[in-house]
């Protein structure tokens, strides 16, 4: 007889809990769908209707610039939600906002967000890496009928890559001459000093 793992253990332990002091209500991370991440959200909240959850936010940035993004949840119960978002680059930093908390350079509610306009909505930002490359970005969205149980609720996921463009142009020393411009006013100065040594011959 196989035995599950431990951490599969304790999120089905974590499932089986139903009592609102459950941690889920603060948030909680690893569950955003990035890989090697456990999705909690899906695996805990279960029964409802599926939600259809939407990152945006710019799609390319320059490299250590800062951009602002959006997670909504529609859908689903609807009446409440929260969110785990986390990104694929150690070098980009995830900065919460307003209702947020970050742990281990993930983000995730610091409470439950009721839903405002038929929709629930996080925002959030992103400092990306210092040099060029790719960044995707990872987030779990749960839609929650506010009943302080974990069933008759459901999440999905989505993701967003970011293009990170560097400054791949020479830079020129202060106060110095281009190579390129160099050779015009050097050919000019030889140009010059011929000419005053012929004057003076003649």
């Amino acid at each position: 007889m196989k035995f599950p793992s431990y951490a599969a253990a304790g999120v089905l332990s974590a499932c089986l809990l139903s009592t609102p002091a459950f941690a889920n209500s603060t948030g909680m991370t690893n569950g955003s769908g990035k890989p090697g991440s456990i999705n909690v959200c899906s695996s805990c909240h279960t029964g409802g209707a599926a939600p259809t959850v939407e990152l945006t936010g710019p799609t390319t940035l320059a490299a250590g610039a800062t951009g602002q993004y959006k997670l909504t949840i529609t859908g689903g119960p609807g009446l409440r939600g929260g969110f785990n978002v986390a990104v694929d680059s150690t070098a980009a930093s995830l900065e919460p906002s307003a209702g947020m908390k970050k742990q281990s350079n993930e983000l995730t509610h610091s409470a439950p967000k009721p839903a405002a306009a038929g929709a629930i909505t996080f925002d959030f930002s992103m400092v990306a890496p210092p040099s060029a490359g790719t960044v995707k970005i990872f987030a779990a969205g749960n839609s929650a009928n506010g009943d302080n149980n974990s069933t008759g609720d459901n999440a999905a996921l989505t993701s967003l890559s970011v293009n990170v463009t560097g400054n791949n142009e020479p830079m020129e020393e202060e106060g110095g001459c281009s190579s390129t411009g160099g050779a015009p006013v050097l050919a000019f100065a030889l140009t010059a000093g011929l000419a005053m040594l012929r004057r003076r011959r003649n």
